[in-house]
């Protein structure tokens, strides 16, 4: 029988955010929804007993006990076995090394096998896929587009990291192109000015030219970085998330334009669970495909 209530952690360099997920319903409990700052330069038991915290007064929010918990974790990691390998990214340097999912069973009070681990953005297309705009899809094409470039590929239950960010695009690698830095580069490029961040340079968009043309060649880019994505993965449908994927009605028109050159019928789609997908994705680690968790029945398409 279905487990209903479920814990998703998502973990990243400066915080933890947890929440009971039901699984029928494939949704947060938003009643139980903490978040937390973490120092993640600090010790490891400042460390593990902050995360520990959270979750523990999490779950304490739900009508019943929380036995199984799923967490979106950055890496470099060993997810199956919990051996962290983060080092000189200036976050989680005293976990090297150690095995985290038995530290945080025993902090718990819980067994190790009552935890999974996934990579964080890998955590995003699982849970959109899981519960958000991908649910109905097999096989998914994400892209995270923040200060660096996310990548994941979904089917047969279970997300994977691309890892894409690196790839050869133009004249240099994906990210240089799909990041905050770029729009920032671009834009002090044509104005000589600068600007705080992808946000802020939205709301000039809305009134100044030399803005609105960053977003126009930035949906250009994203269309042809995906065209060949779309060509290699084969997915049936693509989903953007992160925060420059907020400002999507800014690039939608150029992107599409340029998809639809090579790609014309697949469905380009902006995440529909906000910073929830990473947790939902998390929590859906326990949820059965023919029988089994995903994590344990799924091969890549």
């Amino acid at each position: 029988m279905l487990k209903s209530l479920v814990m998703g952690v998502d973990i990243g360099g400066s915080h933890i955010t947890a929440a009971v997920v039901d699984l029928k319903k494939r949704k947060v409990l938003k009643e139980t929804l903490i978040r937390r700052s973490v120092d993640s330069q600090s010790d490891v038991v400042s460390i593990i007993s902050a995360w520990s915290s959270a979750i523990s007064q999490s779950s304490l929010s739900a009508e019943s006990a929380i036995e199984e918990i799923g967490i979106g974790m950055p890496g470099p990691f060993d997810y199956e076995d919990g051996i962290c390998y983060i080092k000189d990214q200036q976050k989680y340097d005293s976990l090297h090394g150690l095995n985290v999912k038995t530290l945080l069973s025993e902090s718990l009070g819980i067994l190790p096998m009552k935890i999974r681990l996934m990579n964080d953005a890998s955590c995003f297309l699982q849970g959109e896929a899981f519960g958000g705009a991908g649910l109905g899809f097999s096989a998914i094409s994400g892209l995270t587009l923040g200060t660096g470039l996310g990548s994941s590929f979904y089917c047969d239950g279970l997300a994977v990291d691309a890892g894409l960010w690196n790839s050869a695009f133009k004249d240099g690698i994906a990210e240089d192109y799909l990041s905050t830095r770029w729009f920032l580069k671009k834009y002090k490029m044509l104005t000589g000015e600068n600007v705080q961040d992808v946000k802020t340079l939205s709301l000039l968009a809305e009134e100044q030219k030399q803005a609105a043309e960053v977003f126009s060649e930035f949906g250009i880019n994203l269309g042809d970085f995906l065209n060949i994505v779309i060509s290699e993965q084969r997915p049936d449908a693509v989903i953007l998330g992160g925060n420059i994927a907020q400002s999507f009605p800014l690039f939608e028109k150029n992107l599409k334009s340029r998809i639809y050159q090579e790609n014309n019928t697949i469905p380009i789609l902006r995440g529909a669970l906000g910073e929830e997908a990473a947790i939902v994705g998390a929590g859906s680690l326990w949820y059965p495909v023919d029988g089994k968790a995903p994590a344990e029945s799924a091969e890549r398409c």
